[in-house]
């Protein structure tokens, strides 16, 4: 019984991720309630999976520290406030091991993301067609539109949680 519950909250994390990244690509918004739900269920999935207190101590602090980095990427206006959000939560449940690989797929994601981006608006732009499309395709391709960096924030936790020491944790404990 223990084991469903246990794999029933590591499943919420990649479930939020990807609700994360489909919201931020159709809304341009992340909604609060997944980074809020994301850092509440961390600590019981944590002891669950057999983590260590240590381990979960240093989850913790790299999560705060990445809500400060964050904080500030946002106060510059290189990122939104959802992004912000998602990425301390995502650090979170990343922790240490897993902290490195969400960098390097998360900036990966985020260049491949914005190349596609740059080019599906010059497409559109070059077209000129007038095409019938949901109000969300029209944001994405707007010439001088954002960027829906969560959808390469979700990419890159995705790739790293494999090698988070929280998925370490549950395969011992299993």
């Amino acid at each position: 019984m223990l084991h469903g519950f246990q794999t029933l909250l590591l499943f919420v994390f990649p479930a939020l991720a990807i609700v994360a990244a489909l919201t931020d690509a159709t809304s341009m918004t992340i909604p609060n309630w997944i980074s809020v739900v994301l850092a509440l269920v961390f600590l019981p999935a944590a002891l669950l999976a057999g983590a260590s207190l240590g381990d979960i101590g240093l989850s913790l602090a790299l999560g705060v520290g990445a809500l400060v980095v964050a904080a500030g990427m946002f106060a510059l206006h290189w990122i939104g406030g959802g992004d912000a959000k998602l990425f301390a939560a995502a650090a979170l449940w990343l922790g240490p091991t897993g902290a490195a690989p969400f960098l390097l797929w998360t900036a990966i994601a985020g260049g491949v993301l914005a190349l596609c981006l740059l080019g599906a608006r010059r497409l559109s732009a070059m077209t000129g067609l007038p095409v019938r499309q949901p109000a969300w395709t029209e944001r994405l391709l707007a010439p001088a539109g954002d960027i829906p960096y969560g959808i390469a924030i979700a990419a890159g936790a995705l790739a790293a949680f494999p090698q988070s020491g929280l998925m370490a944790a549950a395969h011992l404990a299993a």
